[in-house]
């Protein structure tokens, strides 16, 4: 961004925002647990007047420092696999965003020119067929999670088209909310061959007025079917004519009648 700068304060390089709070990566933190203590004391000093908020990232293999900064009045925010990010407010209004409340997820119609609809069990599954789909994984996008995910339970390899509805559903895992993006996709391959077998016990192609009549198959997962068949959804805008975005991003607009 162009409103950061950096600023070395004691044994700390640190990162100033555009919302004047300073940030600590891992990889600029001490090698011991006394450097560390002894440079966070200095730090709060020295800004404690003129920033708002100090954000620490600590990796998992310094776990040792977690204690030392909350004692210092540091508090979670958020967390990976690998880190644990802790923040603390130096001036009272100072607003601390939430952390990621929500976690994503696509589904694919797959209807390919026999009007037959891609479907799957699972193997926890205590209903009838459904569309194929999954977890957005971090950083991946809506399209390439459709095309994974769909390949990964049927095997089939598909192009996304359009998308057609968007769920929010709460509460769903680990007591947030879940946003679940539906999509048509278009088949470029037919024969199914599943890859995670570990979850998917089978896949098949089915006329799609019989999955429609099916007493089994959810109403949610209907209504899906019918709005991919009736309407026309949004598709992704052209890459290039917003090449002036900086950054990895999908955009999708109506499709025009």
């Amino acid at each position: 961004m162009s409103n950061t700068s950096l600023e070395k304060i004691g044994c700390f390089r640190t990162i100033l925002d555009p919302y004047n709070g300073i940030t600590i990566e891992s990889k600029d933190l001490p090698a011991s647990i006394q450097e560390f203590q002894n440079g966070l004391e200095y730090l709060i000093e020295n800004v404690k007047n003129k920033r708002n908020l100090i954000w620490i990232y600590i990796d998992i293999k310094k776990a040792d420092f977690i204690p030392i900064a909350t004692k210092k009045g540091f508090i979670f925010h958020s967390c990976d696999e690998e880190y644990v990010l802790l923040v603390k407010r130096l001036k009272e209004n100072s607003v601390i965003p939430t952390a990621s409340n929500h976690t994503l997820g696509v589904g694919a119609v797959v209807i390919n020119e026999k009007n037959e609809l891609l479907v799957i069990k699972e193997r926890i599954s205590t209903v009838g067929y459904k569309l194929p789909g999954g977890h957005i994984d971090d950083a991946e996008m809506i399209t390439t999670a459709l095309e994974r995910e769909v390949f990964e339970e049927t095997g089939i390899i598909v192009e996304f088209e359009s998308i057609i509805s968007l769920g929010h559903f709460y509460p769903h895992q680990f007591h947030k909310s879940n946003l679940y993006i539906l999509c048509t996709a278009i088949p470029m391959s037919f024969k199914i061959n599943i890859q995670d077998c570990h979850e998917v016990i089978d896949a098949k192609w089915v006329d799609v007025s019989e999955y429609l009549n099916d007493e089994e198959v959810l109403d949610y997962s209907k209504a899906i079917v019918i709005a991919a068949i009736t309407s026309k959804g949004f598709k992704r805008a052209n890459q290039e004519t917003l090449c002036h975005i900086k950054k990895d991003f999908e955009l999708f607009f109506p499709i025009e009648s």
